[in-house]
């Protein structure tokens, strides 16, 4: 059977820090964004949904010491609300971000209906605690927040406190190698492969060894995350935290199309390209041409 797919707009920005005084992060025009460059005409969505999002604003929660966790928590019940629906009725998510910090909706959608494995694209680990995050905002967090580190009020909305547990989840693509900040990820028991390893191993390796896990863990299914700063700067550089290096696009084709096909892959979300950067919209044409290379393929539930 095919599985229809659902495009769900989440233009969130309130887990990111305000860089400069004058403009509030953009990465929350990317559905606007990417629908401009052709992404819907790309990817024949069966349907579209926007969750709206409130007003940017940068208040510190005292009790959980993260910026804006009251609306990351409003915000991540109403998007998981719309997920599960999704996935109740087998249909293919498409959640176009936003910040990182929509992985904690997603995340908590995916933890009711049974066991999910995740696959973490992203050009940094987010596994930090809140005490070592020098920003405060939890889309450099979200993947410790969604394996069950840090305050609880994020971590355990509704009492499903670890939405993936740890042994179920690799982290692919980091290359900021501060050895404190790797430290932590190395010790969490996540598989965890950074830039040099990918090159080392091989974006097919990893791919086939995320799907045996999930085969080994009897998962349900998964998710993918895909933070595009994983790519290479040279091919995305308008993030908001940019390093030298990075993924081709062929490496994440490589690794997108075999999740993809595997049939295990329950949706993906998609983060952090901010318009604001991108005034051309060069890079996400480009974004958008790759993407429908990955998803010419018809989703397929038979596997799951």
């Amino acid at each position: 059977m095919m599985k229809k797919l659902v495009v769900i707009n989440a233009p969130f920005n309130l887990g990111l820090k305000q860089l400069t005084a004058d403009r509030p992060p953009g990465v929350n025009k990317l559905p606007a964004w990417l629908q401009q460059h052709g992404l819907y005409k790309a990817v024949h969505p069966d349907n579209i949904i926007t969750i709206e999002s409130p007003a940017y604003s940068m208040e510190l929660d005292p009790q959980t010491g993260v910026l804006n966790a009251d609306q990351i928590i409003e915000y991540s019940k109403s998007l998981s609300a719309v997920v599960k629906s999704s996935l109740d009725s087998s249909n293919f998510s498409l959640v176009i971000g936003g910040d990182c910090s929509i992985l904690l909706g997603c995340a908590h959608a995916l933890k009711s209906p049974g066991r999910y494995a995740l696959f973490f694209l992203d050009g940094h680990t987010d596994y930090v605690t809140t005490e070592f995050s020098q920003t405060k905002a939890v889309a450099g967090m979200d993947l410790a927040m969604v394996t069950g580190s840090g305050h609880e009020k994020l971590t355990d909305m509704d009492g499903l406190k670890p939405y993936f547990n740890k042994g179920d989840v690799f982290a692919v693509g980091n290359r900021y190698y501060e050895k404190a900040y790797v430290q932590q990820i190395k010790e969490s028991g996540i598989g965890y492969y950074d830039l040099a390893a990918i090159h080392t191993v091989g974006a097919e390796t990893i791919a086939g060894n995320f799907i045996q896990l999930l085969r080994e863990n009897s998962c349900a299914g998964c998710w993918i995350h895909l933070d595009v700063d994983v790519l290479d700067d040279t091919l995305m550089p308008c993030v908001d935290s940019r390093q030298p290096g990075g993924l081709n696009y062929q490496e994440l084709k490589t690794i997108l199309g075999l999740l993809l096909k595997s049939g295990h892959v329950a949706g993906m979300d998609i983060t952090i390209l901010d318009p604001d950067l991108d005034p051309g919209g060069h890079y996400a044409a480009r974004l958008v041409r790759e993407l429908a290379d990955v998803f010419s393929v018809p989703f397929s539930t038979d596997n799951f």
